[in-house]
């Protein structure tokens, strides 16, 4: 087993490998040929210019400024000098609320550690219990719970430090739930204008024979919400037109690209072969090759747009509605819409940039099958994914390449060749499968139905978690396949279950060590050096950028990423919170990692992260609700250790723990969740008022106008013009066109004179 020696090294080569990165990354941060891919953010925010236009040659592409060198650690200072309300400003309350993520990983484990380190590794280490057995130990296993003796009164030291770690990190997560719960109500409270702040999404519209659906939204929402609907969009199947303006909007590239050229040397026009990837077939004008078929798909996307405007197949049953006030929003959002509670259904409309319009196509009918589909093949996933790696991996050794290729038998008996198969390919099937697997994981999601970017990732995240508990840390800890340890579960009685985790827990520090300082500490440091996106930076510079446009896109900033980063955070608590009474040795790496993740990740989401969306921390509860499921995990496993050392009296005392710590969760669930998932009616009023009184004249239609019009209208003006006929006009009091009910009050613009019958409301 690893001694104090082997970590250290382990330690000290993991912090070289990140001292390099980190050097490495200083460098490349300050020359100028690479300055969009290390400040992107303020690129897009029109806050800084290309440094390649102006200076020497020279100049352009190599820094020269040999001070700059020197201070090659200034970052860090200048990554933690922009204060939390400016940083709100800058990136957003999504990304200021992200980072304190790793802030409540410092606040719970610092102390902790402390106190562990004064108390219980004195306790661990004045034992003699591994030195007089015939066990292999390491210097580790010294300081752990494995050095106490069987039914030692000591473990009531344990025991008390198990309450006292609880009962801390509870009243940590308390405060930051509430915390961010008060950020998340000042935000919404004090931005700027918004359109989801007045749009509810309705679903289910029920089918009418008499009416459209866009009619029949008009007409409910007259009749229902008559003093504060103002307009609605009816949702189009686009998916065809999508496809169409996509692939104008290439060709209109190359179009760009081949005009510049052209510009650049007008003694020759450009050409182009018209076969495949443009390496053979009949060569033409480049330039009027492209502006044939931009006009050619110009006409096809005219045709699909009238057609999904004008067939009501291509209309779903669901639309944006907006409302006057905020106020009149938010009743209508949290409320239930008729006395049949599966159709109307509001919610709360994602920001516009949220919305991820692909699925809005998918009929609301058909999500419970697709939800319950992609549960049976998550289980799958998780509990049988080494059976495709086993296969994979069975053909990446020697046997399996002779008889699958037998002409490569005298290749592969060469000394070196069998050595890198031997040694390599086995192990790369799993890590390629890793490296696909947030994409498996966010491709389940979009087949779920969710309809915000911010819904997929919270969704992918809460999978991805568990993927990684059970694979990575019962995985880690219980030998054998997920498979084989869910087959062990079965055939065992459920009290023992967390006897057979908790026996192996100690034995596993070592391991858990050495995966915190590569995955975090080097993988950090990594995440800086920015490698990949700064390869294919200059790959897509050098070969594939036409036009100033492809430059930027090439640029591509990304985003914190929340599906992937949150989850593999959440990991190092879980392991924190385990093995801060079991092995207090392994928390100092814990720190160091959320320590140093703070500082790269503030600087990333500074200079250059651009979130695609605007959730206001509504994911905070699944934050909050993974640490608490980590601590009861810590607990179960420790009773179930504390269970096999003797310990009879103090063992059934941990039985309070889970419980308290349960009913810790529903009490901050029903306390501050609601901030989360509803919009308090005082707040949207008190908004409205002041609002009123500032912008008394403020033309709230026009702002809303174009806000949920789908993507592929808004190409062009025209395009926009087109589409924004799908919003309805000021609500004109006229009769409803239904023939089955004409007793409605308020009628739709569609028909021609008032209803003759006012005496009862309209029923759906």
């Amino acid at each position: 087993m690893a001694s104090l020696g082997d970590i250290g090294l382990s330690a000290a080569i993991n912090l070289l490998s990140a001292f390099a990165f980190l050097l490495a990354f200083a460098i490349l941060r300050i020359q100028p040929i690479n300055d969009r891919v290390y400040f992107p953010k303020w690129y897009l925010k029109g806050l800084r210019s290309s440094p390649l236009n102006a200076g020497a040659f020279v100049s352009k592409f190599v820094n020269l400024d040999f001070k700059s060198y020197v201070k090659f650690l200034n970052w860090m200072p200048a990554a933690l000098q922009m204060p939390e309300p400016e940083l709100i400003d800058h990136a957003g309350l999504d990304s200021a609320v992200y980072l304190r993520i790793y802030l409540l990983g410092l606040k719970i484990f610092v102390p902790i550690a402390i106190l562990a380190f004064a108390v219980m590794v004195p306790v661990n280490w004045t034992n003699s219990t591994l030195e007089r057995s015939n066990l292999t130990y390491s210097s580790i296993d010294k300081l752990s719970i494995s050095n106490i003796p069987l039914g030692s009164n000591r473990f009531w030291t344990h025991l008390v430090m198990a309450y006292v770690f609880t009962f801390w990190t509870c009243y940590i997560l308390k405060r930051e739930y509430q915390i961010v719960a008060t950020m998340r109500l000042h935000f919404l409270a004090s931005q700027r204008r918004r359109p989801d702040q007045f749009t509810v999404l309705v679903r289910n519209v029920p089918p009418d024979p008499d009416e459209s659906v866009s009619e029949l939204v008009e007409h409910f929402f007259l009749v229902n919400h008559p003093d504060h609907y103002l307009t609605h969009q009816v949702v189009y199947n686009a998916k065809k037109l999508s496809s169409l303006v996509a692939k104008k909007k290439k060709k209109q590239n190359w179009l760009d690209y081949y005009q510049i050229k052209y510009s650049r040397n007008q003694s020759v026009r450009p050409t182009k072969k018209t076969g495949f990837l443009g390496l053979c077939g009949t060569k033409v004008d480049a330039i009027d090759f492209y502006t044939t078929e931009i006009e050619k798909l110009s006409k096809e996307i005219e045709l699909e747009r009238e057609k999904v405007m004008q067939t009501s197949k291509s209309v779903m049953p669901a639309a944006f509605v907006s409302f006057r006030t905020r106020w009149g929003a938010a009743v209508c959002a949290q409320t239930q819409q008729t006395r049949n509670p599966t159709i109307w259904l509001t919610e709360w409309a994602p920001e516009p940039r949220d919305v991820y319009w692909d699925n809005m196509a998918i009929p609301y009918v058909s999500l419970t099958i697709r939800r319950l589909i992609i549960l049976v093949a998550f289980f799958f996933l998780t509990f049988f994914f080494m059976i495709p790696i086993a296969f994979v991996q069975s053909l990446a050794n020697i046997e399996g390449i002779e008889k699958a290729a037998p002409f490569l038998k005298g290749f592969i008996e060469i000394k070196f060749i069998k050595s890198l198969i031997q040694g390599f390919l086995p192990g790369i099937a799993l890590k390629l499968f890793l490296i696909f697997l947030p994409t498996i994981l966010m491709i389940m999601s979009k087949f779920e139905g969710f309809i915000s970017l911010s819904g997929l990732e919270r969704r992918a995240a809460t999978r991805y978690y568990i993927f990684q508990f059970v694979n990575v840390f019962l995985g880690s800890i219980i030998t054998g396949t997920a498979f084989q340890q869910l087959d062990k579960f079965i055939h065992q009685s459920a009290n023992e279950i967390p006897k057979t985790i908790g026996v192996s827990i100690p034995m596993k520090a070592t391991f858990f060590i050495t995966y915190i300082m590569v995955d975090g500490w080097a993988g950090c440091a990594g995440e800086i050096l920015r490698l990949k996106p700064l390869i294919f930076f200059h790959l897509k510079n050098f070969f594939l950028v036409k036009t100033e446009k492809d430059r930027e896109e090439a640029m591509d900033p990304g985003t914190i990423g929340f599906n992937t980063g949150e989850p593999q955070i959440q990991l190092y608590f879980l392991l924190g919170l385990v093995y801060a009474v079991v092995t207090p040795f392994l928390l100092p790496y814990i720190i160091v990692f959320f320590g140093f993740a703070y500082v790269v990740y503030r600087h990333q989401i500074i200079n250059v992260y651009n979130q695609e969306y605007e959730s206001a921390a509504a994911f905070w509860p699944d934050v909050h609700g993974r640490i608490v499921f980590a601590l009861v995990i810590s607990q179960l496993l420790l009773m179930g250790l504390l269970s096999t050392k003797e310990a009879a009296n103090s063992t059934p005392l941990l039985i309070v723990l889970p419980i308290l710590t349960i009913w810790f969760h529903i009490f901050c669930k029903g306390r501050y969740e609601p901030a989360f998932i509803r919009h308090p009616l005082q707040e949207a009023m008190m908004k409205d008022t002041l609002e009123r009184a500032r912008e008394p004249n403020f033309n709230l239609k026009e702002f809303l106008q174009s806000a949920y019009i789908h993507p592929v209208f808004k190409g062009d003006d025209d395009d926009e013009s087109d589409a924004s006929d799908g919003w309805e006009q000021e609500p004109v009091v006229v009769q409803t066109k239904r023939q089955s009910r004409r007793n409605t009050p308020l009628p739709s613009k569609h028909s021609g004179s008032l209803s003759p019958s006012s005496h009862s409301l309209h029923e759906s």
